[in-house]
């Protein structure tokens, strides 16, 4: 028998300041996977690298283990650690180039930067004091834009700049951080900056 008591929305909407909120189902408690722990589980974590969609629970104090011993790349060479983490930002999907587009744009000049200024009041003539010469390099400024992005000097040496690639894709790669997508910029950074050292020459392949 229908609650003569409970309020009927004439046309279906319950346009009450406080609605009756209906009660929340009894969360199901998931239990650690650890051999010989009851605890509470917390969240559920990859098997391993080989099988990521196979997941596990694990309470807090052996996710704590877990995390410390976790390493994705263990036992992979810095070119494999390269080849995942550019075929990972496309979803490990095969890709195609889109055709020479891209060198047609940049045969065309570009308009925004055809122009000249007017400068009636001088203030772009050259100053009175003498100039002072910048610091020589013999890094080009490629080079010298990419060793900033991992945070190195222009005497790094490829030890240096493979150890810090290494350390850089492992803080920022999701696989490594939970699914964490936030970083994804960053590591596409890091893993453009690497590639163009190596390309250049600046980074010799390990012996």
């Amino acid at each position: 028998m229908a609650d003569p008591k409970r309020y009927r929305p004439k046309f279906g909407i319950d346009i009450r300041i406080n609605p009756d909120v209906p009660k929340k189902a009894k969360k199901k408690v998931e239990r650690c996977s650890a051999p010989g722990c009851v605890g509470e589980a917390e969240t559920r974590v990859p098997k391993s690298r080989d099988k990521m969609e196979e997941r596990v629970w694990l309470c807090r104090a052996h996710l704590k283990v877990h995390n410390e011993s976790w390493d994705f790349f263990a036992g992979m060479s810095d070119d494999d650690i390269q080849r995942y983490c550019v075929e990972s930002l496309t979803g490990h999907r095969p890709t195609w180039p889109l055709g020479k587009r891209a060198a047609g744009d940049k045969a065309r000049p570009d308009p925004v930067w055809n122009y000249h200024v007017q400068d009636g009041n001088a203030a772009f003539e050259g100053s009175t004091e003498a100039p002072v010469k910048p610091r020589q390099s013999h890094l080009t400024k490629g080079q010298l834009d990419a060793l900033a992005i991992l945070n190195l000097e222009e005497i790094a040496t490829s030890l240096e700049v493979r150890a810090r690639y290494k350390e850089l894709v492992k803080r920022f790669h999701p696989d490594a951080n939970g699914g964490d997508r936030s970083t994804e910029d960053r590591l596409r950074a890091v893993i453009k900056a690497y590639g163009h050292l190596r390309d250049t020459g600046f980074v010799r392949k390990a012996s």
